[in-house]
Order: C-alpha cells, then structure tokens, then sequence
C-alpha cells in the first residue's frame, strides 16, 4: 500500500468543522478519515457517534473551536486553524486537555495587506462611486463626478503591528505616508513613531488601519474615544475582526460624519451585517475576503495538512499556537 495512502483503518480520524475548497479535501480525505460535521442535521447525535475515534479538528478562524466541542472529543490531540485567527478557539479548554494548536500564520499576510491598501484607495478616492458613476450614464447626463481626497503623503496608522500590521506599513510608506503604531507590546527595532494608546494613534493620523489580533483582549479597542480622537477628517479601515471596533459608535459617528468614512472586511455579526452600513454612503463594505484569493488559501490548506501531517509523525509543527 502507498505510504502517503494508507489503508482506511490507519488513517487518523479527523473533525472538519466548514466547507473547504476541493483542492484541499481531495489530498485531505487521501490521508485521513474525514468526518464532516457541518454537514449533520443533528449535530449532537453525530459527535456523540464519532467523538470517540477523534483524534484532530480541522477548522476554520470563524468557525474554530469551543470548549464544548472540545470536551465532547475525549481522544483529541491537535486542533488545526485554517486561517491565522485563533480568537475562536477555545485556548483554555485546550491547555488543559494539552492538545496542540496551529495556524497559518505567514501565507496570508501580503494578501491581508494588499486588500487593507486597496481598500483604504478605494475609500479616499471613492473607486467604487466612480464604477457606478461611470455605469449608470451619469458621467455623461451630469458631467464630472465630485472630487475626492488624496492618499499619498498622510499620515496613517496602524493599530497593531504584527506580522499584517508591518506588511501594510510598507505598502502605506510607497504612497510616501508618514506612519506612525500602536502596539501592546514594544517593537524596539521598528523605524516609525510608536504611540501610547489607541486614542492618541486616533488623534494623530488621518487613516487608522485596524490590523489587531482579534480575542478579549482587543474587543472594542477602536472604542468611542478612539473615533472620537479620529475627527471628521479621519478615515478607518478594519481588516482584523469586527469584535475589535465598537459597531454601534462607529455607525453612530458615521451617521452623523463625525469621521469621514470608513472601509470595512469583518464586522460584529457577519455574514449578518448591521443593516445600517449599507444605507451610509461614507462606508466600503467587503465580505471577510482579505485572505480570500486562490493561492493564499491554497497555501493555508497545505499549511493545515502540513501540520496534522507533522503531528501523526511526531515531528514538530510548522506552526504551533499551543
């Protein structure tokens, strides 16, 4: 028998909790025995069938991993994130069993980074406005559409400087941007301003991109204070997670243009988003698609397998949370 196929009853038994591309459940369920639980009517039922033989959670940052499903997999070594964020999962519950926890941390950032810049272009200079000026036949009924605001050589800043957070600085310093971030922890090395807390971020830039880890140590970070601080001439831009910005407060201050706009990838309730966004004509909405194109997500799934691959051999992990 091939090596890389062994025979059903050797394959490890693995959770997947979401739908994944084809070029990732093909050489997925080559390798393992995959037992698909977003596919169950009744879910309960169907962990209380396999939980038993489970041996790993593949799973996606949205969707991660409770600690009640956690404690219903007594045989669970690794959990595997297909997606950098770990704020769902359960890290307490998995301490405490010691189960593993990896990510795909890397393979998604130019592309989180790319978008976090496309979005902050297409807000300021209202790209989006001018495809639908251009298509309705305005432009020729009303003559030139309105002016816009300039990108290049403001300030922007970036509230969280990881990995994305530094990826996105560079992208901002080719629009010859002065930038300036906060952090919680110190970046020593870094060659821009650091700034104490969020607000006074908020009160010295123009743009504040939000690039922070999502979890409870960030919720509500961008808080009234911090949008307040922005003013009616700042813009902000959130590509981490929509429990880092205080929804209410920014639609609130959108509404009544006490900051100029904002460019939004995640929200509070997604995919079910706050109806009152789509009635502002000061807000660029994506769907959570920062990640979302062909090759990153190609790389987070061979990432994702390279990990439970890793673990079954007892080698180390590429990318260990936990």
């Amino acid at each position: 028998m091939d090596a890389e196929h062994p025979p059903i009853s050797e394959r490890p038994d693995i959770l997947l909790t979401t739908a994944l591309p084809a070029w990732d459940m093909e050489p997925l369920e080559a390798a393992f025995t995959v037992h698909k639980v977003y596919e169950a009517a009744d879910k309960a039922a169907f962990l209380a069938e396999v939980g038993p033989h489970i041996r790993a959670i593949a799973t996606g940052g949205g969707t991660g991993a409770s600690a009640d499903l956690i404690n219903a997999l007594p045989a669970l070594e690794i959990i595997t994130v297909y997606g950098v964020g770990i704020d769902a999962v359960d890290l307490a519950a998995a301490r405490a069993r010691g189960i593993r926890v990896t990510n795909t941390p890397d393979v998604l950032t130019d592309d989180v980074a790319d978008l976090a810049v496309g979005m902050t272009l297409a807000l300021l200079r209202k790209i989006p406005e001018g495809d639908a000026y251009v298509r309705s036949g305005a432009w020729g009924q009303d003559g030139p559409m309105g002016l816009v605001t300039r990108l290049s050589g403001k300030k922007a800043g970036i509230a969280g400087f990881g990995r994305i957070g530094e990826a996105i600085a560079r992208r901002l310093a080719g629009f010859d941007m002065e930038i300036g971030y906060y952090n919680r922890s110190s970046k020593p090395d870094i060659p821009y301003p650091a700034f104490a807390t969020p607000a006074d971020l908020a009160a010295w830039c123009d743009v504040l991109v939000v690039a922070v880890a999502g979890g409870a140590g960030t919720t509500e970070i961008i808080d009234w204070e911090v949008l307040e601080a922005l003013g009616p001439e700042g813009w902000l831009v959130n590509i981490s997670r929509g429990t880092t910005v205080d929804e209410g407060a920014l639609i609130e201050l959108l509404e009544k243009g006490a900051i100029a706009g904002a460019a939004l990838d995640v929200f509070l309730n997604e995919p079910h988003v706050d109806p009152r966004f789509a009635a502002l004509s000061n807000v660029l909405l994506m769907p959570h698609h920062a990640s979302a194109t062909v090759e990153t997500r190609q790389a987070m799934g061979q990432l994702m397998r390279d990990n439970l691959t890793a673990h079954f051999a007892g080698k180390p992990l590429p990318t260990p949370v936990l």
